[in-house]
């Protein structure tokens, strides 16, 4: 058994990390705008440093990207060229609402997508849309709170009401909000989450993750009333935590960590709040206010698949002296059977077969792999190509372990985006020199450069992978 014909191989960005013009054609202020890079971009992501808009003594790489607003037809024409069957992108909210409560939208910001969805189906690429990538207005934040507002459930359903009529026919595959958990690590980038003093943290961002999971239902049932062919899919930031230890104590801790995580995809998969996170709630003192007609709108209304990013597993230990070491977002206990990324992330690809496998047997839905690479210092040569040998191993063995998921574990795979098929910005780090793609971006953390695109080696292989259908990894 192998792959199926209708596997859909391509490539991921986000709206944020590579289309910049964050002021073109009416485009409104959000947060991923104002997260600077540097000391304080952490705070920043964490909610514990208000900044609500641009200063001078900050450099904000987001608002200019790698210039994709402008080039895109001559990116989506690359991405063409290795093959893709598919192309995960996001849009930018404040493109279609500029201040996120009006009633009408913006028409420069529909045409752009428009235009962009039209030049992805003339190379024969099927969009996979995420609805919202870490991207709130800033204007909802100001006065409303942000997700914190129950009244952000109104003004998405007003977003996606437009977005599913306006693309109805151009795109089939939706993503209702990015790494939804998220919002538990990094608050502000995750769902434009500011902290008073002396508020309580935690009933917030599960209230505010609340809100955002009655706005996914709400958009799944609006998806499927317009057009029955649209497929609506959540996405989780994922990754196994192991237990460092077979002390019962390392393996429940383990199992708790997982538990944090697959709260959410539990509400948008199963339609309710499990049980262990009712009593977690109950503990912790958090209130959610359900009422009745929000549990049926999550009941009824779950999702079509399940997406996920993948880029390590991550590992715990009951024993508070053992140090912890930087992930993606998430901190780690360092598994000492496991390399790491120039980044400090644990590389471990069977960890992605073991995912995949916990992730279908808890859902039984159709899983989608959106997001999975490699971030490295990537040293052209004078013609500005990449020789990047250690991607393609990284990606060989991802690969290979996803192949195993479906070939021997019997794991319904929809396809597999790989994150970024060209340089963008780090959403971690606010870097450029973070590279992932197949394909070289002329540019450096300051924002200077030519912004040329050159292919690297991987380029080539990927394309021969997609000819293939995964069936030639060497």
């Amino acid at each position: 058994m192998s792959l199926p014909e209708t596997f859909l191989w391509g490539g991921a960005t986000a709206a944020n990390q590579c289309e910049g013009a964050y002021q073109a054609d009416g485009r409104g202020l959000a947060n991923v705008d104002v997260i600077p890079t540097g000391e304080d971009r952490m705070q920043v992501m964490l909610g514990r440093m208000k900044m609500l808009e641009p200063d001078a003594t900050h450099f904000y790489p987001a608002m200019n990207g790698i210039g994709m607003y402008e080039n895109y037809r001559e990116d989506i024409a690359l991405f063409a060229e290795m093959g893709f069957k598919c192309y995960r992108l996001s849009i930018a909210w404040t493109r279609i609402f500029p201040n996120g409560d009006e009633q009408e939208p913006n028409e420069a910001g529909l045409r752009f997508y428009e235009n962009l969805f039209e030049e992805c189906h003339k190379h024969g690429i099927e969009p996979i849309v995420t609805i919202t990538h870490f991207d709130c207005p800033i204007h909802l934040i100001q006065t409303y709170g942000g997700w914190k507002n129950p009244k952000m459930v109104e003004f998405y359903k007003n977003l996606v009401t437009v977005l599913f009529t306006r693309f109805k026919g151009l795109v089939k595959y939706w993503i209702t909000f990015n790494e939804i958990n998220m919002i538990l690590h990094l608050p502000f980038m995750g769902a434009g989450l500011v902290f008073e003093e002396g508020e309580n943290e935690l009933q917030i961002k599960y209230m505010a993750a609340h809100h955002e999971l009655l706005a996914s239902a709400w958009a799944t049932k609006i998806a499927h009333e317009i057009d029955p062919e649209n497929k609506v899919g959540c996405m989780l930031a994922a990754g196994m935590v192991y237990p460092y230890t077979c002390n019962p104590k390392d393996v429940w801790k383990g199992m708790t960590q997982d538990r944090e995580n697959y709260m959410f995809i539990d509400v948008q998969a199963r339609g309710y709040y499990p049980s262990y996170a009712k009593k977690m709630f109950e503990r912790e003192g958090i209130e959610l206010h359900l009422t009745p007609e929000e549990e049926q709108i999550l009941q009824e209304n779950t999702v079509d698949f399940i997406s996920i990013s993948y880029y390590s597993s991550r590992c715990t230990s009951a024993d508070p002296d053992m140090q912890t070491m930087a992930g993606n977002a998430f901190d780690t206990v360092k598994n000492p059977y496991l390399d790491t990324s120039e980044w400090g992330w644990l590389i471990d690809p069977l960890g992605l077969r073991i995912t995949l496998n916990s992730l279908y047997d808890r859902y039984q839905k159709p899983i989608f792999i959106v997001e999975n690479g490699l971030g490295a210092v990537d040293v052209p040569d004078e013609n500005g190509y990449v020789e990047d040998d250690y991607r393609i191993s990284y990606l060989r063995d991802h690969l290979a372990a996803m192949k195993d998921a479906v070939e021997l574990d019997g794991v319904e795979l929809l396809g597999y985006t790989m994150w970024g098929p060209i340089d963008l910005i780090s959403a971690s780090t606010g870097e450029i020199k973070k590279r992932y793609g197949f394909i070289y971006v002329d540019q450096d953390d300051d924002g200077s450069g030519s912004r040329k695109r050159y292919k690297k080696k991987s380029f080539e292989w990927y394309k021969k992978v997609i000819a293939s259908n995964g069936e030639d990894l060497t």
